[in-house]
């Protein structure tokens, strides 16, 4: 059987960029770019070029793709040529090969939101795509609201792309604008277009997830035959998002009937976790742990009978090798755990027990005394390891902290501003030799970061023969919770932390005092991080 090319279109630099509360800069969404064409996409959409600064510096400098480099703009306005809309002109200096223009497709905005008439609108859409044409660019028209376009009036909504594939379209695009169509409306929508003939190989597909059904209506067009998908890395977009490559692509690539019938040309599937969690670090915010595919628990197994299932034979509780897309197996500790899950876990981490060892028993017990008192390991499994290393004697000894102290200062600076300031001191001792660091937690722009930022500065900043090792480690996401209640009430803080290398670990520490708990989870970060790079203690 012959397989069909389906041709991916990523918006997240776009479409993406509407989410609240991401805003790229020009630097950052060139890093993404990057990224999108190593993972192997056709079509990356840059932003709209001269609706703000940071778009029109991207496409200033944007960097080379083998992807091909795409301009969003909208459709020239009414009582004008194509040739004098200065909006339609901003968009072709950008200078991208192809250029991609949204245009109505409803009868409601086009009378209400355009205020033209029906045959004006069509007139916008043809003569916009045949100005693109005859600049030598690719076309793609993005047919905004076009279910509920079609819904009301199915014919004006083709019309629409027949009027933009006539004037030289490569592709037309049915959005799903507000998000509220269903994946069996989506797949009869799109069915009825193509038999009305508009060609699969030239309609696109384009959702949003306000039903939580982006995906499902993605899949729901491509099972129509729509051969051009649009979505976001990790489902980045307005409102409640767009439909997430990071779940379409490895679905595509590894699920049938798409694996066998369907040709896309994306080469870097094992990438995927990496990408998906760099662009939660560039947004400064933690990756969605039950994210399909790349979240860090889609392949976590708590239950004692699913891990030991697991330990015979990966396939009874996985649908997919983790490996595939670049994320591993978890074997979580919590105190639902059997023995089962703790040799599991310690084969993972490398740490070979007989199974009649009778330090597994004390394990288990300490496990669950701990988190009767407060831990959780289950979500922390980088302090795991260590309790159990220590517990089984394998444990290495790299420095020792004596102290450490951290104030915190409510001050008027010298603008007459009200500020707080964290200072920390840490003493380590590390083979008879004593180290102390002192650091402040102000950052670039003279905002305090608080007294945990302080203690990690200070504890990172000079561990003498050890530092090498962690210059590359930050942290990227801090979670408290109180556990317990009045007089014993406990801080639990979980701390997740990465490297260079793309690894990702957490850590677990618990104390009536916050500052104290976090710092409890900071050491084990580092001590962690040290084994994991086979670090020899001085």
């Amino acid at each position: 059987m012959t397989r069909q090319r389906l041709y991916l279109y990523d918006t997240t630099l776009r479409d993406g960029q509407q989410t609240q509360g991401v805003q790229f800069s020009a630097a950052e969404k060139a890093e993404i770019a990057q990224m999108l064409d190593q993972l192997g996409v056709d079509y990356i959409e840059g932003g709209w070029p001269g609706a703000n600064p940071t778009d029109s510096d991207f496409f200033a400098a944007a960097p080379a793709t083998r992807a091909t480099m795409t301009a969003f703009g909208m459709t020239k306005r009414a009582g004008r040529s194509a040739g004098n809309d200065e909006v339609l002109a901003g968009v072709l200096n950008a200078g991208t090969p192809a250029v991609c223009l949204v245009g109505k497709t409803h009868l409601f905005h086009v009378r209400e939101a355009l205020g033209i008439t029906l045959e004006e609108n069509l007139e916008n859409i043809r003569a916009s795509v045949a100005h693109l044409v005859a600049q030598g660019r690719e076309a793609l028209f993005d047919a905004e609201h076009f279910f509920d376009g079609f819904a009301e009036d199915p014919d004006y909504a083709t019309a629409c792309l027949r009027a933009a594939l006539e004037a030289g379209a490569r592709w037309v695009v049915l959005c799903d604008t507000n998000g509220g169509t269903l994946p069996a409306e989506v797949g009869r929508i799109t069915a009825a277009v193509i038999a009305a003939g508009i060609p699969g190989d030239r309609l696109g597909i384009h959702t949003h997830d306000d039903t939580g059904n982006a995906v499902a209506c993605t899949l729901a067009a491509v099972d129509a035959g729509a051969r051009q998908i649009q979505g976001t890395l990790n489902g980045l977009g307005e409102r409640c998002g767009n439909a997430s490559l990071t779940s379409l692509i490895p679905t595509l690539l590894l699920k049938e009937p798409y694996r066998s019938t369907l040709d896309i040309g994306v080469a870097g599937l094992g990438e995927l976790t990496r990408i998906s969690r760099r662009l939660d670090e560039i947004l400064n915010r933690a990756p969605l742990r039950a994210a399909p595919y790349v979240g860090a628990s889609a392949f976590a197994h708590k239950a004692g009978l699913h891990a030991s299932a697991i330990l015979k034979n990966p396939a009874t509780y996985e649908h997919v090798d983790p490996a595939t897309v670049g994320n591993e197996r978890v074997i979580p500790m919590s105190n639902q755990a059997g023995q089962s899950n703790l040799r599991a876990r310690l084969a993972e981490a490398g740490i070979a027990v007989g199974r009649d060892d009778p330090a597994l028993a004390r394990i288990l017990d300490l496990v669950k005394a701990r988190e009767d008192a407060g831990y959780a390991y289950d979500g922390a499994q980088a302090s795991f390891e260590l309790l159990a290393r220590e517990e089984l004697g394998r444990m290495r000894h790299f420095f020792d902290v004596e102290r450490y102290r951290v104030i915190v200062e409510r001050r008027t600076n010298a603008l007459g501003q009200r500020i707080s300031v964290s200072e920390a001191v840490v003493v380590v001792g590390i083979g008879g030799a004593r180290m102390l660091s002192v650091s402040e937690s102000m950052d670039g722009e003279g905002h305090d970061r608080g007294p945990v930022n302080a203690l990690w500065r200070a504890l990172a900043k000079d561990l003498g023969p050890y530092q090498a090792a962690i210059d590359d480690m930050h942290l990227v996401d801090f979670r408290v919770r109180i556990t317990g209640g009045g007089t014993e009430a406990a801080t639990r803080v979980i701390i997740d932390s990465a490297d260079g290398q793309g690894n990702r670990w957490s850590t677990v520490g618990v104390s009536p005092n916050i500052v104290d708990a976090s710092f409890e989870a900071l050491v084990d970060a580092i001590r962690w991080k040290l084994i994991r790079d086979g670090v020899v203690p001085a």
